[in-house]
């Protein structure tokens, strides 16, 4: 990349994304929206081709999908140091608002008032989610179109095995995904190596520093749990839930399934990447040390996994056997999300109020275009604490 081709500072592109992660509503598929009008169309920083480029490889490598994308474009002019401020300036204002959550959540949590107010957000979140899951479903798998689904029917095999599986066991193993995802690989686009030797799998998991000595056993926990889900989640944020709510509230028993539903929902009301609900959850489990120790293990995989093949890219993106992986796994990890949803609802809708504001959540996400969902969580919130206090 020549330096004509920059029209731009590293500080003028921090400042973007610092600007992006303190105000950009509306999940990941807004949030990559936002980029590429700012900075393709508008500012014109970046080209037509980078920004697509870097879509594909955030689609393709595990990790949130906008954070890769801020990260990639941080890195196609200022390399390293590009990717690292875009992707700090990013996550950060996110991060210090999740913290000052779990702070109010820790003081005020017990509190009836705002107990009504999560019973509404709880279910309003649990509409906001299910839509997610058709959006992602259509999207990564097929369309709901018979001609789709008899072209694609080994991924919709796929889907369906991890929605009955984690529905009925309440978890997601890591070696279930890659599985799938080779055996999709084999069928579809066998590589080379293949039929020359022995396949052989090297999973290298990236365990997050820890700099606090308070309570270090259950900090090491911490991060060894998220850096897993942040290397092993493929595409949307909310990818990320199966993982979280079959660690954190059935296997270590960090929280509770209301509190993990109101972790969720406290990322759906904050700006930025949705995956930085893992801060509240590092809150709630271990204060200010147990959030950075989460955040850094998730998004640390991501910037990994966007920074090392960026150079290569090009030659990566076209072979057709790590589309067929990753395809697969993706079609796995979405039937898990889908699973996954069913059991949060279980427990999280328990009465035919609350049941009805998840319902009228998914219509008006259908039918009031524009609509964001922050507001949809406010109205909630207000729903919630009128029928609580007042009926």
């Amino acid at each position: 990349m020549t330096l004509e081709t920059k029209k731009y500072s590293l500080s003028d592109l921090t400042r973007y994304f610092l600007k992006l992660g303190t105000f950009g509503f509306g999940g990941p598929v807004a949030l990559i929206g936002y980029m590429h009008r700012d900075l393709v169309e508008d500012r014109k920083w970046i080209s037509e081709d980078e920004y697509r480029e870097g879509l594909a490889l955030a689609q393709l490598a595990p990790g949130p999908l906008a954070a890769q994308l801020g990260i990639y474009l941080g890195y196609v002019h200022y390399g390293v140091w590009g990717a690292t401020l875009t992707g700090l300036a990013f996550v950060l204002p996110s991060f210090v608002m999740v913290v000052l959550l779990g702070m109010a959540y820790k003081l005020y949590g017990g509190l009836p008032w705002m107990q009504s107010v999560f019973y509404g957000v709880g279910s309003a979140v649990i509409g906001i989610i299910s839509l997610s899951c058709y959006k992602l479903t259509i999207k990564s798998v097929s369309k709901l179109e018979t001609d789709a689904i008899k072209s694609r029917w080994i991924l919709w095999l796929f889907f369906l095995v991890m929605v009955v599986v984690t529905a009925i066991t309440q978890r997601e193993e890591v070696w279930l995904f890659i599985v799938l995802g080779f055996t999709y690989m084999v069928v579809k686009a066998p590589p080379k190596w293949l039929y020359k030797r022995k396949a052989s799998l090297s999973v290298v998991l990236l365990a997050g520093t820890v700099f606090w000595q308070y309570e270090p056993d259950e900090l090491i926990k911490l991060g060894l749990f998220f850096t897993e889900a942040g290397a092993f989640v493929f595409g949307s944020g909310l990818a990320i839930i199966p993982f979280l709510q079959a660690g954190v509230v059935n296997k270590m028993g960090w929280l509770n399934e209301q509190q993990f539903l109101d972790s969720v929902a406290v990322a759906m009301i904050t700006p930025g990447p949705v995956v930085i609900t893992v801060g509240f959850i590092g809150f709630l489990v271990s204060g200010f040390s147990g959030a950075a120790v989460a955040a850094i293990g998730v998004f640390l995989p991501c910037f990994v996994f966007t920074v090392l093949p960026a150079p290569y890219f090009k030659k990566i993106s076209k072979n057709a056997s790590i589309k067929a992986f990753v395809d697969g796994i993706t079609a796995a990890v979405v039937g898990a999300l889908v699973g996954s949803v069913f059991v949060i609802a279980t427990r999280s809708i328990v009465d035919i109020a609350s049941a009805m504001i998840a319902i009228l959540t998914v219509l008006a996400l259908l039918y009031i275009k524009k609509l964001q969902e922050p507001y949809i969580i406010l109205i909630a919130a207000i729903l919630g604490f009128c029928i609580k206090t007042y009926l």
